[in-house]
């Protein structure tokens, strides 16, 4: 008789993190589990703790309580070797936060050298591998101020690329972009889904939620309301709060790369 199939071990594993700014409450015992391979989004109004929580993941903020463990390792000691958790973690946030003075290649490889010592010529080869991902490969050479929004938007998720994370954490890159803009990105964030990049994206476009997740979270109040897929998140919500949330959603009209059709989105 075969032995049962032992469950496999969640790539990221959050349990019961809290953290508060003074007395604000940002994350009140928020759990979270993404596995391998996985794309799990998040959703929720302002204050709901999203960014919160992407921060506390690559240890960009301390817990004031509870566990983060990337493949069974507690990142959230205090011993955790930060350099080493935030090669495996990569980030992107909405603002670019690209150095105007340096080229699309050195920014894209000014970590791997500066922090985590890779030599030179590798560093190079591996950023003009990224570029070459994110379609910029011709770019390398220019500027950020010489790029448009959408361009920039995807040097930085090449520099978070580069160190090869196990996992990628996305925090609404879309939302300082002109709308015209926004499908290049959304389009690349497909395509990294489509590779098996594990990923946890924050975003308040509702439509991208729907066609690449694996799993929906609702935040609300520093927690994970309500998870699951897409189709019952969206579609059969079991709170007040989600149903609430979705409903005042404002229409849009799709971008370019979207077929219509497509579930109302919020800004």
């Amino acid at each position: 008789m075969s032995s049962p199939a032992i469950p496999a071990q969640p790539l990221l594993s959050a349990q019961g993190l809290r953290k508060a700014f003074g007395p604000q409450v940002v994350l009140d015992g928020l759990d979270l589990e993404v596995g391998a391979g996985e794309c799990v989004v998040l959703i929720g109004g302002s204050g709901s703790g999203k960014s919160t929580l992407l921060r506390c993941l690559n240890l960009l903020e301390t817990v004031d309580d509870g566990q983060i463990l990337l493949e069974g390792t507690d990142i959230s000691d205090p011993r955790a070797d930060v350099d080493a958790v935030r090669s495996r973690i990569g980030i992107v946030f909405q603002a670019f936060n690209l150095f105007p003075h340096l080229t699309v290649l050195d920014n894209v490889t000014l970590a791997p050298v500066r922090v985590h010592r890779v030599p030179r010529a590798e560093a190079r080869a591996r950023g003009l591998e990224m570029l070459v991902r994110v379609g910029l490969a011709d770019k390398a050479a220019m500027l950020p101020d010489q790029l448009s929004g959408g361009q920039q938007q995807r040097v930085a998720i090449a520099r978070a690329l580069v160190l090869r994370p196990a996992l990628m954490l996305l925090d609404e890159v879309t939302s300082s972009l002109d709308p015209e803009l926004v499908g290049e990105v959304l389009g690349l964030l497909r395509e990294l889904r489509s590779d098996g990049m594990t990923m946890v994206i924050a975003t308040h476009e509702m439509s991208f939620a729907r066609q690449v997740a694996d799993t929906v979270c609702f935040l609300s109040g520093g927690r994970v309301l309500e998870s699951g897929p897409p189709e019952q998140v969206f579609t059969a919500p079991r709170t007040e709060r989600l149903r609430d949330f979705l409903a005042a959603l404002t229409p849009y009209a799709p971008s370019a790369d979207e077929p219509r059709g497509q579930e109302p989105d919020g800004r």
